[in-house]
C-alpha cells in the first residue's frame, strides 16, 4: 500500500514538474471538493432533528473559506486560523459535526503538518482541537449522543491529517537528506577522482624527470669527455662513445617503459615493461657514471636489509638524481655516496667537494628546478624526509632518511 502510494505521489511530483501550471490545477480542483464536501456536510442531521435554521450565509461562508486553502504555501497559518474559526461557527450554530462538514480544516491541518515546524502543528493542532470539543459538547445537534463518541470522534478525524501530513514531511525531509547524500558523494568521488589524477601526473612527472635528466646528463658528461680525449686517448675516447650509444639506448627503454604506464588499461598487465629500478641496479648507475668521467666512491655501514618495491625504488631514483646533479655542476670532483642500515630506517648521504652552490643553485625551487623537489617529494611519499645544502668544509650535500618497510597505504601511493 505504502509502495503504491509513493509510485503514485512521484508520478505526480514528475508530472508537476513537466507542467508548471499543474499544481495550481490541482489546488483549484481540492478547493471544488472540499466546498462539495462542506455543503454535503451541512446537509445532514441525526435522525428526528431538523438542519438550523440559518440561511444560506453560512453555507456561503463555509465555501468561501475553502477558497482561502488556496494560498495554503504562503499563509498557512493564517489559513487553519480563519478555516477552524468558519467550521467552529457552523457547529455551535446547530450543524451536526461530521467529518465532511470538517473536511476543510482538515485539510488545513494536514497542510499545516507538511508545511510548518513540529511546534507550530502541535500548537495549532492543541487549541483547534479543544475549540472544536468544547463547541461541540454544548451543540444543539450532538444532545443526543454520550460525551464519549462527541469527544473520541473529532479527535480522532484530527488526529489523521495531522499523522498523515507528519508522514508526508518525513518522507521529503528522507528524499532530501538522500538527495544531499547523492550530491555530496558525487562531489566527493569528483574531488578524489581529480586528486588521483594529480597525483598520477604529480608521480609520471617525476619519473620522466628522472629518466630525462639522468640520462641527459651522463650523455652530456660522456660526449664532453670524449670530445676532450678525442686526440690526446682516441682508445678511450671509442669507448666512452660506445658507452654513450648504451646510454641513450637504455633512456629509450626507460622513456618506453614510464610512457607505457599510460597504457596500461589498454594491455595485459606488465606486457612490454621493465620492473622498475631498485638499489640491485647501483652497480650499473655507478659505471655508468664513472665511464663519463665522474670518481664516485660508495660506502655501506650495517647489515644489508631487504626493501619493499616502493622504498627500493625511491632510494634508487633518489642516488640517481643526486649524481645527475653533480654530473651536471661539479663533474671534476670526487663523490661520495653512503648507505646507512639502522634499527628501522635507510639512511643515504650524496656528497661531493664541488663548490658549496653547485646543485643548490640549479635545482632550487626559486629557480624552477624540479631536482630537488622531486627527490623530497619521493621521500616524503614513503614517510621519509630528506635535506639538502652545502656542506660547511665545501661541497654539497643531500641526505635522506627512508623507512626500512614502508606501510601498506603508503606503499600503495608510493611512485
Amino acid at each position: 500500500m505504502n509502495s503504491s502510494l509513493e509510485r503514485y505521489t512521484e508520478r505526480v511530483e514528475q508530472y508537476a514538474s513537466r507542467f508548471p501550471r499543474f499544481p495550481r490545477f490541482v489546488d483549484v480542483t481540492m478547493v471544488l471538493a472540499l466546498i462539495g464536501c462542506a455543503f454535503f456536510g451541512t446537509q445532514l442531521s441525526l435522525p428526528g432533528d431538523n438542519r438550523p435554521d440559518t440561511g444560506k450565509s453560512l453555507e456561503v461562508l463555509l465555501g468561501l473559506s475553502c477558497f482561502v486553502l488556496l494560498t495554503y504555501r504562503t499563509h498557512t497559518r493564517t489559513v487553519v486560523v480563519v478555516v477552524a474559526g468558519v467550521t467552529i461557527a457552523a457547529i455551535a450554530r446547530g450543524y451536526l459535526l461530521t467529518p465532511m462538514l470538517l473536511a476543510p480544516l482538515l485539510a488545513a491541518m494536514y497542510w499545516l503538518a507538511v508545511l510548518c515546524d513540529r511546534r507550530t502543528v502541535r500548537l495549532y493542532a492543541l487549541v483547534a482541537t479543544v475549540a472544536l470539543l468544547t463547541v461541540n459538547l454544548f451543540s444543539d445537534g450532538m444532545r443526543d449522543l454520550s460525551p464519549v463518541l462527541t469527544v473520541v470522534g473529532p479527535v480522532f478525524w484530527m488526529a489523521l491529517p495531522l499523522v498523515g501530513g507528519s508522514l508526508t514531511r518525513l518522507r521529503g525531509d528522507y528524499l532530501e537528506a538522500v538527495k544531499s547524500r547523492a550530491e555530496h558523494a558525487e562531489r566527493t568521488r569528483e574531488e578524489e577522482a581529480r586528486l588521483r589524477v594529480t597525483e598520477e601526473r604529480m608521480r609520471i612527472a617525476r619519473e620522466l624527470h628522472d629518466v630525462v635528466a639522468h640520462h641527459l646528463a651522463l650523455a652530456n658528461a660522456q660526449a664532453g669527455t670524449a670530445a676532450h680525449l678525442s686526440r690526446s686517448n682516441p682508445e678511450q675516447s671509442r669507448k666512452i662513445l660506445d658507452d654513450l650509444t648504451g646510454t641513450t639506448s637504455a633512456a629509450l627503454r626507460e622513456l618506453k617503459a614510464t610512457l607505457g604506464l599510460l597504457r596500461q588499461d589498454d594491455r595485459p598487465e606488465g606486457e612490454g615493461l621493465e620492473p622498475a629500478p631498485g638499489l640491485a641496479r647501483l652497480p650499473e648507475l655507478i659505471d655508468s657514471y664513472r665511464s663519463a668521467g665522474l670518481e664516485v666512491v660508495v660506502h655501506q655501514q650495517g647489515v644489508r636489509r631487504p626493501l619493499t618495491p616502493g622504498v627500493d625504488l625511491t632510494a634508487y631514483r633518489i642516488v640517481q638524481e643526486a649524481l645527475t646533479n653533480v654530473a651536471k655542476h661539479a663533474p671534476e670532483r670526487a663523490t661520495r655516496v653512503g648507505f646507512t642500515y639502522a634499527d628501522s630506517r635507510l639512511l643515504i648521504t650524496v656528497s661531493n667537494d664541488g663548490p658549496a652552490t653547485a646543485g643548490a643553485t640549479a635545482d632550487s625551487g626559486t629557480s624552477g628546478g624540479f631536482g630537488l623537489r622531486g627527490m623530497r617529494e619521493r621521500a616524503q611519499s614513503i614517510g621519509g624526509d630528506l635535506c639538502a645544502g652545502p656542506r660547511p668544509e665545501g661541497g654539497f650535500e643531500v641526505t635522506t632518511a627512508l623507512p626500512l618497510q614502508a606501510s601498506a597505504a603508503v606503499e600503495g601511493e608510493s611512485p
